[in-house]
């Protein structure tokens, strides 16, 4: 049977992405939709975009760009914004290169260069970071999609009625925030939180660290927020 599975904010955390594939065991049938923000902050953002790369492979992924992701282009194809990169995360990617930004291999810019700006099915939204709850997914402003943070001001329910997925806001605690309307599924993995899935049909959630630990548990033990 397919699974439908959404990954948080990676950040660089190469040890906790594999922990976390390991537990989820990516099968061709499955769509494995990855929030955005695979590079800056932790320790190898190289490694992460060669395990995503693998990971076309093995199942249907579907990559939607973040912000990092958005400063890293900027950065390395604009001079005046390389060190707005570089101060907020990307030194950690460029260390994880040997600090050259010519070794990045052209293999990982067309990865990054092929993430979508959201993703939609049936049931469910899926973006970077916020919505705007009255306008369509194909007209969202860049604003919303990949840098307004959800924090006290919660959205109402996006116009389609479908539940959204989010990254980009770190949840302090290292567990999903639910609000019913909303999942938020970053987990802050980069500053000793937790990376975190979930399967979307059975609600079934897998976590990872740096430390290579791992745990799983239900979204009904996590109460609505």
């Amino acid at each position: 049977m397919s699974r439908l599975i959404a990954i948080g904010d990676i950040h660089g955390c190469d040890l906790a992405l594999e922990t976390l594939l390991d537990q989820i065991k990516p099968k061709r049938s499955d769509v494995i939709v990855c929030l955005g923000d695979y590079v800056d902050r932790g320790p190898n953002s190289a490694r992460v975009l060669d395990i995503l790369n693998e990971l076309t492979s093995k199942c249907h992924l579907i990559p939607i760009i973040g912000n990092h992701e958005i400063m890293m282009f900027k950065g390395l194809n604009n001079p005046r914004d390389f060190d707005f990169w570089t101060m907020h995360g990307g030194e950690a990617t460029l260390a994880s290169y040997g600090g050259n930004p010519k070794a990045i291999p052209q293999q990982h810019i067309t990865f990054l260069s092929h993430c979508v700006r959201y993703h939609e099915t049936d049931s469910h939204i899926f973006v970077h970071a916020n919505y705007d709850p009255f306008v369509p997914l194909d007209e969202q402003p860049d604003q919303y999609l990949f840098w307004k943070h959800i924090l006290d001001d919660i959205p109402p329910p996006h116009m389609s009625g479908k539940v959204a997925v989010v990254g980009h806001t770190p949840q302090p605690d290292g567990m999903v925030r639910n609000l019913g309307h909303v999942l938020m599924i970053d987990t802050g993995c980069y500053g000793d939180g937790w990376l975190t899935a979930i399967d979307l049909n059975n609600e079934q959630i897998w976590q990872a660290n740096n430390l290579g630990k791992s745990q799983s548990f239900r979204l009904s033990s996590v109460s609505e927020q």
